[in-house]
């Protein structure tokens, strides 16, 4: 890169002095230049010190190469925002001002994103925050003003057992002209608490990030410790973790796949999928006693391994389940009123996509052809590669699609892996300390989308910082874009065809 951006690759480790620290206008006209080009920022994030803080910005080059980027600047009590002309930064630049307390001059829209307290000490920018810690959801929204406009509040307390969040609309009778989503209600605290890490009960703390994305996060985590420590997993370790990776997005996206059945009120793939989806999430069960497969994956390997005997009833298993998937997502496609409900509905352009830096399957919908497992392989999919498919309606139409056929292409992945799985010994390696005064990064292609974990090492070999970021908190803006200009009916519809882990965004 033209401002001297460090590259790299997917899962791998270096020193911390390699990471390029450049003077602020060189690092913000090299993003600006960067994201101009085509890179795309993946993690964006800062360290506090007493004069302010280290910014950190890990890039991904564009599809059909394996490169990532990191290059990092200092800055005071405030840097320059850059999110009115590069909208994809715009919440990394509020979680910053969150975290270290360094304002971004010029930001279009500041306001807290978790209402935490931040990573250093000192008091936060907004009114009556103690150090950050406002109550959840109490700041300015926007507002549209004009005769018979009016305002429309749902949440944090939602009918049914699921999580909290805010939706702020501005309607003209049951037109949608803006979707302000407020998050934060759940905070945990999870980076705070990784700092000083590791220790034995990090693993299970990430396997929580997002409940439903268990394998996901566990195995960027294993990643990032394995290069720390120099140890590699074995093929055999690898080919289960890649199994139980899509055994997840088989789940997920079989439980989605009903659910916006459901919102369409087409009760027959509601219920079957409803029923698929559980079998999947035995599947799971079966490698290592958890449904959302926790306990699978550990640095160094897994937890659990797949025998013979579990292999082929596993094969067996995915055989039923791919046929009563296939039948019960048919009887979608060959319903009318379902389609009709489906198409034209919630659209994302392809160009707001890419503005935004949408993730996974909602920007594959949208045509923008990236998928971590291709474009930055790790694990089993350094060996073997799973075809990237698109859609271009950009509606639910096609995120409903998309569903369908990722999951015929983790059918096809699994039963290749669990006929041939490596033979090997030991199915996990002996860790070793991990290594101090490293940055390590790793990538994975979560069933929502991209998973990005970046862990910096102090001189001890513990995390100073480790910086976690979920495919939701790319995604909640796609969101918002989806329901301008449509019927406030169809907001439903259109947040299930995301289906946005709110936790996985609070942390």
């Amino acid at each position: 890169m033209s401002y001297g951006m460090k590259t790299f690759y997917n899962g791998t480790s270096f020193a911390r002095n390699e990471i390029p620290t450049t003077d602020n206008d060189t690092f913000f006209q090299g993003l600006l230049d960067s994201i101009t080009a085509g890179w795309r920022v993946c993690s964006y994030f800062g360290v506090p010190n007493a004069a302010g803080a280290t910014l950190y910005c890990i890039m991904s080059a564009r599809a059909g190469s394996s490169t990532l980027g990191i290059v990092s600047t200092s800055v005071g009590r405030s840097f320059p925002s850059l999110a009115v002309v590069c909208p994809q930064l715009h919440l990394f630049e509020r979680e910053i001002a969150e975290q270290c307390l360094t304002r971004p001059e010029g930001h279009p829209w500041f306001k807290p994103v978790r209402f935490q307290k931040p990573l250093c000490e000192g008091e936060g920018f907004w009114s009556g925050s103690d150090g950050g810690g406002l109550l959840p959801g109490v700041m300015d929204f926007y507002r549209v003003e004009g005769d018979e406009v009016h305002e429309v509040a749902v949440g944090p307390v939602h009918a049914g057992i699921i999580e909290p969040g805010h939706f702020r609309f501005q309607c003209h009778g049951e037109e949608v002209y803006h979707l302000e989503i407020a998050l934060g209600f759940q905070h945990r605290g999870i980076e705070r608490v990784l700092i000083g890490g590791p220790v034995p009960r990090t693993i299970h703390q990430m396997e929580t990030i997002a409940g439903d994305t268990t394998v996901g996060h566990g195995q960027a985590y294993c990643m990032n410790m394995e290069s720390l420590a120099g140890v590699f997993a074995s093929p055999r370790a690898e080919t289960v973790r890649g199994i139980a990776l899509e055994l997840e997005r088989l789940a997920n996206h079989t439980g989605d796949l009903g659910a916006i059945a459901g919102d369409v009120g087409y009760l027959p793939t509601a219920s079957f999928c409803g029923r698929i989806r559980g079998d999947f999430l035995n599947m799971s069960a079966l490698l290592c006693g958890s449904r959302f497969g926790r306990g699978l994956l550990r640095p160094g390997g897994i937890g659990y391994d797949c025998d013979a005997a579990i292999a082929e009833e596993l094969y067996n298993r995915l055989q039923s389940a791919r046929v009563d998937l296939a039948g019960a997502v048919q009887l979608l496609w060959d319903t009318p009123s379902v389609m009709a409900r489906l198409e034209d509905t919630g659209t994302v352009t392809k160009a707001d996509a890419r503005d935004i830096g949408l993730v996974g399957p909602a920007a594959r919908a949208c045509g923008l052809n990236r998928d971590v497992r291709r474009d930055h392989p790790f694990g089993i999919f350094r060996m073997s590669q799973i075809p990237v498919v698109t859609a271009t309606t950009c509606d639910v139409a096609a995120r409903t699609l998309l569903r369908w056929l990722e999951a015929e292409r983790s059918l096809d992945f699994i039963d290749e892996q669990v006929r041939h799985l490596p033979r090997g010994g030991g199915y996990r390696n002996q860790m070793k300390e991990i290594a101090p005064d490293r940055c390590a990064v790793a990538l994975t292609e979560g069933w929502r989308g991209e998973i990005c974990h970046v862990a910096l090492t102090d001189d001890m070999g513990r995390f100073e910082r480790y910086k976690i970021v979920d495919p939701s908190f790319h995604n909640w803006n796609g969101l918002g874009l989806a329901l301008r200009n449509q019927q406030i009916s169809d907001f439903p519809l259109c947040n299930k065809s995301f289906n946005l882990s709110y936790c996985g965004f609070d942390l």
